[in-house]
């Protein structure tokens, strides 16, 4: 299966949020500090980004809106096998 279809499914579902970067708009999986993950076994650190990185390229100073609100991209990783990404932010 297609890492994206599994983007347009959880978007579907509103699982996800809309990430716009210039002109384009991404449905992207963001936490935010003190957010419970795993189950709520534990808590995010910092503002994230998870997302497909066939749909989004970005790298470290990029500026990202989400829900009005301005964040810069700290640094960038590809996950698992290289089809999705996760980019640290900090809020400006």
């Amino acid at each position: 299966m297609n890492v994206s279809d599994l983007y347009d499914a959880a978007a579907r579902c509103g699982l996800l949020t809309a990430v716009k970067v210039g002109a384009v708009t991404v449905q992207a999986s963001f936490r935010t500090p003190d957010e419970a993950v795993l189950d709520g076994m534990l808590l995010s650190r910092d503002y994230q980004i998870e997302y497909p990185s066939a749909r989004l390229t970005l790298a470290s100073g990029d500026t990202v809106e989400i829900a009005t609100h301005s964040y810069r991209v700290r640094e960038v990783r590809q996950l698992r096998d290289g089809s999705e990404s996760l980019a640290t932010l900090s809020r400006l």
